[in-house]
C-alpha cells in the first residue's frame, strides 16, 4: 500500500470498520510522511464460480440471477423482500461453503425449489414450473401433487 497523495509506503491503519451492506472492511489510513489521511476499502477476493446450463454453456456465476428468480416467483405473494433476500443468500452461502468451481443450473434450481417450498406454496409451484419446462398440462399436475403429498407429511 502507498500512500495515494506522496506515494510513501510509511503507512498505518488508525481505525477499522466492518461494512456489512458489502462484507468488507473500511480502514482509515495515514501517511507517516505526509500526514494526510485517506480510506481504503477492503474485500475477499472470491474464487471466479462458473454455471454450467443445461444447454452445457458455461456462464460466471450471477447472485442477482437467484434473486431475480425468486422475486418474480414470489411476485403478488404475500411475501417481504427480506425473505426473499434472506434466501437469496443462504442459498449463495450453501454454493460457496462447497468450495466448487463450477456448478450447475440444476443444483442451484434445486436449492431455490427446497427454500421456496418451505416460504410459500404458490412460489414455489411457480418456480417448480419454468424450471422444469413442462410440455403439457400432466407433467404439471404432476407437480402438484408431489407438492402435496410433501406438504401432509409435513404437517403430520
Amino acid at each position: 500500500m502507498r500512500c495515494p497523495y506522496c506515494l510513501s509506503s510509511d503507512i498505518c491503519v488508525v481505525d477499522s470498520r466492518d461494512v456489512e451492506e458489502e462484507n468488507s472492511v473500511r480502514r482509515r489510513r495515514l501517511c507517516n510522511s505526509c500526514q494526510k489521511r485517506f480510506t481504503t476499502y477492503e474485500k475477499a477476493d472470491l474464487v471466479e464460480l462458473i454455471v454450467i446450463k443445461k444447454d452445457g454453456t458455461r456462464q460466471p456465476y450471477d447472485k442477482a440471477k437467484i434473486l431475480n428468480g425468486i422475486t418474480k416467483a414470489c411476485e403478488k405473494r404475500p411475501v417481504n423482500q427480506e425473505a426473499i433476500i434472506d434466501i437469496s443468500d443462504k442459498i449463495d452461502r450453501k454454493i460457496r461453503a462447497k468450495g466448487v468451481k463450477e456448478i450447475t443450473t440444476k443444483k442451484i434450481g434445486e436449492m431455490v425449489i427446497r427454500e421456496l417450498f418451505k416460504l410459500d406454496t404458490v412460489a414455489y409451484v411457480r418456480f417448480a414450473s419454468v424450471y422444469n419446462t413442462f410440455n403439457s398440462t400432466k407433467e404439471f399436475m404432476k407437480i402438484i401433487t408431489v407438492f402435496n403429498k410433501k406438504k401432509e407429511q409435513m404437517e403430520k
